[in-house]
């Protein structure tokens, strides 16, 4: 087991409060319209909702939100590459291809599964992570050229692969590629390029994942075609899915794919996920956290641990059977996976522990042969819980170094990658992750180099964890009313978090109680009297310490409902303690 350190210090970071003229207005107006408090409605002002209007929009988003996608560049291209490739007098091969994590399997059995409806020369691929690494491989170039295929649909990659989509058009095979990574200076020479984030594309919303871009591109065949909609807004529940593991903003068109994602999740979901929700124990309403932490990692435990084309078979198997088989197969695969990132995470930590350099460094850059590539990228993330820093993990992988970095908040490590390209083969990603590739023998020279950039460009405050506070709230307040219309601000996710409040002069009742040896549970009140309320810190035991019964602290948290024996309390979700 991984032992269990206090974790760093943390920042509170308390939003403005909205108090200017017009925000006021906004407040009593809201406050009058909806029928909620003034404290909700400074909530809604705060994250930039002030009307009715722009009222009824974040809380009921309608499908006719979503942008057009001939907006996007490249798209008309696009639908006419594939409906030339639909001819019956032409009959062409399509190719279905995706990256191996959660992103890249749920946009191939998006695609797949929805074009095979009306295309019957139709299959898909996915890279192994080991042999072909990410992006498009030459082996799978080959293996579509050999077997008669002449159009690739390239999903969550290919926006960096000028090289590859060149070899394919030598061989006579064309590509659309639909990504939603960082483009390079140059383009491949594809049929067309879907990628909301090049620079002349001039579509409204830059932040879909790539299952996202494949929605659109499916949208627009739909348009193209005529066909209804509704035919193909079911396949929201992959979407959503794409949208939570890949860590994209909670905003725009984002929040609208993934609030109707989540309803077909929780009222209809296919048979493949159904038999994935049943295996991850939910019984209740699937949320962003749930998908986050729940589904997303059993996914991508398969093309970590083996092949991603089992995620890509458990997501399109039809039969109740064949999904129970998958999904059992893919459970599997994540203990094993839970196990190789327990030890590697352990492994690293101490690495890190030993040395005064990498201890007191701005950047943590590891290697070691032997770790698996297919968690570094967890191990990471997980580095940088204990040292709050941006972090790369590097494993060999034919015979290359191979690794996965993690950023903290507020810094773009991708731009730290990027300065230090001279020594690397390939690297790709975007703000807050991204992936590499160099020659075992520029480790070094690259932990030095990478150190030197991010310690010239980083600042001191993103090196302690933050906690952002929407406001201060009293205890008073705290009523199912407010939980409810919280919820209703979901779904939640990067730049549209779950509010955190903090309230101070905060006393114990009766003594902390530590759970498991690492997570506090307490009864709290306001000042010295008013009602009790349960607070839970998960892995925050050593917070017990700071406090005292008779004695005021502060707190930060989240308001949640407590579903327990059939029945329902709120708790505070403990965030951070500070004794007065």
């Amino acid at each position: 087991m991984i032992a269990q350190p206090s974790p760093p210090p943390k920042r509170w970071i308390s939003k403005p409060f909205p108090d200017s003229d017009d925000q006021q207005l906004a407040i009593q107006s809201l406050t009058q319209s909806l029928g909620i408090s003034p404290f909700l409605a400074a909530l809604l002002v705060q994250r930039g909702v002030t009307t009715y209007n722009e009222a009824r929009v974040f809380f009921r988003p309608e499908i006719s939100h979503l942008h057009n996608p001939f907006d996007m560049k490249d798209m008309d291209r696009a639908i006419m590459r594939l409906q030339m490739a639909m001819l019956p007098e032409r009959e062409e091969k399509i190719l279905i291809y995706g990256d191996y994590d959660v992103d890249g399997t749920t946009s191939v059995a998006l695609v797949y599964s929805f074009l095979k409806n009306y295309h019957s020369k139709i299959d898909y691929y996915i890279p192994d992570r080991y042999k072909e690494g990410y992006g498009i491989s030459r082996q799978g170039i080959e293996w579509a050229a050999e077997n008669g295929f002449s159009l690739i649909i390239a999903l969550d990659c290919g926006i960096k692969s000028i090289e590859r989509v060149a070899e394919a058009k030598a061989l006579g095979v064309d590509f659309i590629i639909c990504d939603h990574h960082r483009p390079g200076d140059e383009l491949p020479d594809a049929a067309a390029v879907l990628d909301p984030k090049r620079n002349d594309c001039v579509y409204p919303y830059k932040e879909l994942s790539g299952c996202g871009v494949g929605f659109k591109l499916l949208q627009a065949f739909c348009m193209h075609k005529g066909i209804e909609l509704d035919i193909l807004y079911p396949c929201l529940d992959l979407v959503a899915i794409s949208i939570a593991s890949d860590i994209v903003p909670l905003t725009g068109e984002n929040r609208v794919l993934a609030y109707y994602g989540l309803k077909y999740l929780n009222s209809a979901p296919r048979t493949g996920v159904k038999a994935l929700i049943k295996i991850a124990g939910f019984s209740r309403e699937l949320d962003i956290t749930n998908l986050v932490f729940g589904l997303g990692p059993r996914i991508n435990a398969a093309g970590r641990i083996q092949h991603a084309k089992a995620a890509v078979q458990l997501l399109l198997a039809e039969s109740e059977e064949e999904a129970d088989e998958f999904a059992m197969a893919i459970n599997k695969h994540n203990n094993s996976r839970r196990e190789f990132d327990s030890s590697i995470t352990e492994q690293a930590l101490a690495m890190i522990r030993e040395s005064d350099v990498l201890t007191h460094a701005k950047s943590t850059v590891l290697y070691d042969a032997s770790w698996h590539k297919g968690v570094i990228g967890i191990v990471a993330s997980r580095c940088i819980e204990h040292f709050h820093r941006p972090t790369i993990i590097l494993t060999q992988s034919n015979n290359k170094a191979a690794g996965s970095a993690r950023s903290v908040p507020g810094f773009d490590v991708y731009e730290a990658i990027e300065a230090c390209s001279d020594l690397l083969e390939q690297f790709g990603g975007h703000t807050f992750a991204a992936g590499m590739t160099m020659p075992v023998d520029n480790i070094d020279a690259f932990r030095r180099k990478f150190e030197e950039v991010v310690s010239r460009t980083i600042k001191e405050e993103h090196l302690t964890p933050l906690i952002d506070i929407d406001l201060p709230l009293d205890f008073s307040e705290i009523n199912d009313k407010l939980v409810r219309i919280v919820k209703q601000m979901g779904p939640f996710g990067p730049h549209n978090l779950q509010p955190t409040f903090m309230s101070d002069d905060v006393y114990l009742v009766g003594e902390p109680i530590i759970m498991k040896d690492k997570h506090l549970k307490m009864s709290v009140k306001q000042g010295r009297s008013g009602h009790t309320l349960t607070a839970i810190g998960f892995g925050y035991a050593h917070l017990a310490d700071q406090i005292r019964v008779g004695k005021p602290f502060s707190i930060c948290y989240q308001v949640e409902q407590n579903f327990y024996n059939g029945n329902v309390s709120l708790q505070l979700m403990l965030k951070d303690l500070k004794c007065s």
